[in-house]
């Protein structure tokens, strides 16, 4: 299914001198991302030592031999960003299954090991829908300070419809609140950035919650959990109660505020933090699941792409290589996510082996099979 959606993309190169098939090159660097590399002479040095691989199984011709490592990266650096980005995207929309309520949360992130000289790194803005666990789509900016502008491009390339958008602090903007509203939910963080309406709110909680009677049972909900060595409890509020507010007609499709006051107790310490939100969202459980799956492009996307993907080490620097390459990895891990191999057991049934994102890359280096399943749904 893959393969269709990047079979328009636009070769620039002169067709007199092309050796190779343009959506065959960069078919092999997304099997060899999957299979853990992340530089151009080891993807040149993986197509070759499985160009039979590549015959057999997905009927590659490569009449030319497999590219080397310059034809790697001097395609890469040809391909018209905004349109691989739109294939992608295409792609995406088809391999996701979407529900009424889907959380997507947008974030940016910095590839720190682009910067070149006084350059400045590539900073990508991000979707990431949780329940499907894929990243929807990415938009590049200029710097950290630009995903004000690229948060609304994003949602444009997107066309979200049905879904709970959720944004940190530097994308609460009333603009952007004004987009989501047309055909989604919103959570929106609050920081310094909008000082009048998070000192009103960061009032209103800390006065309201002093008293409990003032507040309702169905308007909290509390949580306590022990991971990786830590206890973290949460309580979150919510209130619809903002006929005060002044700035509420501002916000486009405004109808409540919200607070998560968390306490994290690690090796004796305690921590506390208050943290505060503007939202369309009415019913507490749902603003809660919002919240909290928004911490998850972090553990789910960014963390997943430095660790396991190397993203930050990568210093591919060069022109549209940079942006282009970062599609490869996001399909890469789009892919391997939501890929749940199929094991027989003892008494002959079939059943799903749970594996780690880095075991599903280490397998795809050296077991083919297991590389052919995971890629055969959706590149044919």
């Amino acid at each position: 299914m893959l393969k269709k959606y990047f079979e328009t993309l636009t070769d620039v190169r002169q067709r007199h001198k092309v050796k190779h098939n343009l959506l065959e090159t960069i078919l092999i660097a997304i099997c060899a991302v999957i299979a853990g590399i992340d530089s151009w002479w080891q993807i040149a040095d993986f197509a070759e030592k499985k160009s039979t691989f590549f015959k057999e199984k997905f009927g590659f011709k490569l009449t030319k031999g497999t590219p080397s490592h310059d034809t790697f990266k001097r395609i890469f650096d040809l391909i018209i960003p905004s349109e691989f980005e739109k294939c992608f995207v295409s792609w995406v929309k088809a391999a996701a299954d979407f529900t009424l309520g889907e959380i997507v949360s947008i974030d940016g992130k910095t590839l720190r090991g682009s910067r070149k000289g006084d350059c400045p790194p590539l900073h990508l803005v991000s979707a990431w829908a949780n329940k499907n666990r894929m990243v929807l789509g990415q938009e590049r900016t200029d710097d950290k300070s630009n995903e004000i502008t690229a948060i609304p491009n994003l949602l444009n390339i997107l066309e979200l419809a049905g879904c709970i958008i959720t944004i940190d602090a530097m994308g609460t903007q009333k603009d952007i609140a004004k987009k989501i509203a047309a055909n989604n939910d919103y959570v929106l963080a609050l920081k310094g950035n909008q000082s009048n309406v998070h000192r009103d709110v960061f009032t209103y909680f800390e006065e309201t919650l002093q008293n409990e009677k003032l507040y309702f049972s169905e308007n909290c909900l509390k949580t306590a959990e022990k991971s990786h060595g830590r206890i973290e409890k949460r309580a979150y509020y919510l209130s619809t109660d903002i006929g005060w507010l002044e700035e509420k007609s501002e916000w486009s499709g405004l109808k409540a505020i919200g607070a998560v006051w968390s306490e994290t107790e690690r090796n004796g310490k305690l921590c506390y933090e208050h943290r505060y939100y503007l939202t369309t969202l009415t019913d507490i459980k749902t603003f809660a699941a919002a919240v909290r799956s928004h911490w998850g492009i972090e553990n789910s996307l960014h963390w997943c792409l430095d660790v396991t993907f190397n993203e930050d080490r990568n210093i591919t620097r060069s022109g549209n290589a940079v942006e282009n390459f970062a599609v490869v990895r996001r399909i890469a891990l789009n892919l391997a996510k939501n890929y749940e191999p199929v094991l027989l057991t003892k008494k002959g049934l079939p059943a799903k082996e749970k594996m780690s994102l880095r075991a599903k890359l280490k397998k795809c280096e050296y077991d083919h099979d297991f590389l052919y399943d995971l890629l055969l749904s959706s590149i044919f």
